[in-house]
């Protein structure tokens, strides 16, 4: 009864997964925890009451793992969220990557890979991205210069995957443009890595391989930001070799 009870759990999830393989995969992957969480504690529970307590008492420490209630401690459940890695759930860290353009101030959450945005100029100033909708956002874009076009774009390939698929030509997907922006400074570099002034080469190495992975197309990334984080370990990198 327990292999049939995970059996279906298994495959239900696996259904949620292909549903929605188009929604943005931070979120899903949040959304997958919490429901696997549910699925395995009502299994659980449905197997102790059935008095099968030896295979009912893991089911429902691994779902509690998921919800983030560890009886074993903050580290107890360690290995849950390395399970999950790939889907972009991990321990958190509470850094954050900053680009800035001349309209936009773009945040990216490395715990979450949710990417946000602040207009910071022009006649929207000081509301966030969240606030508009696609075609609203879309109507920016033609009083934006070239980089503050590719951040929000890569906005764009976050919160609605399909629309360059949807939009209408060129001029409004956007699609071939390169942003032109001066040399990186060291202050700009730390920023998108979400770093300390004075991080050592490790750390530095580090937060890069942590950044690409969530930029990877299949995690909703973006091009244009994954070159910008490229750029800005070639900067603090060459500052440590001088």
């Amino acid at each position: 009864m327990a292999l049939i009870a995970g059996a279906v759990a298994v495959i239900l999830l696996y259904s949620l997964l292909q549903m929605f393989h188009a929604a943005n995969p931070a979120v899903m992957a949040r959304a997958l925890k919490i429901l696997g969480g549910v699925v395995a504690l009502a299994v659980a529970a449905f197997i102790g009451l059935r008095g099968e307590l030896a295979a009912a008492i893991p089911i429902g420490l691994f779902g509690a793992g998921l919800l983030g209630w560890s009886p074993l401690g903050a580290t107890g459940f360690n290995f849950i969220n390395g399970m999950f890695g790939g889907l972009g759930a991990q321990r958190s860290t509470g850094r954050a990557s900053r680009v800035r353009s001349q309209f936009l101030d773009m945040r990216l959450d490395h715990d979450s890979g949710e990417l946000q945005g602040q207009i910071v100029a022009g006649a929207y100033a000081g509301h966030s991205l969240n606030e508009f909708d696609l075609p609203q956002l879309m109507a920016m874009i033609s009083g934006f210069d070239v980089e503050s076009v590719s951040l929000l774009e890569s906005y764009l390939d976050r919160r609605f995957p399909a629309w360059r698929q949807n939009a209408q030509g060129d001029a409004a997907g956007g699609q071939g443009r390169s942003a032109a922006h001066g040399k990186m400074t060291d202050e700009e570099a730390y920023q998108i890595l979400g770093l300390q002034p004075g991080a050592g080469r490790d750390e530095i190495s580090r937060a890069h391989r942590a950044l690409m992975k969530k930029l990877h197309p299949d995690q909703g990334g973006s091009t244009y930001l994954a070159a910008r984080v490229n750029e800005a370990k070639d900067t603090l990198l060459r500052t440590h070799r001088n």
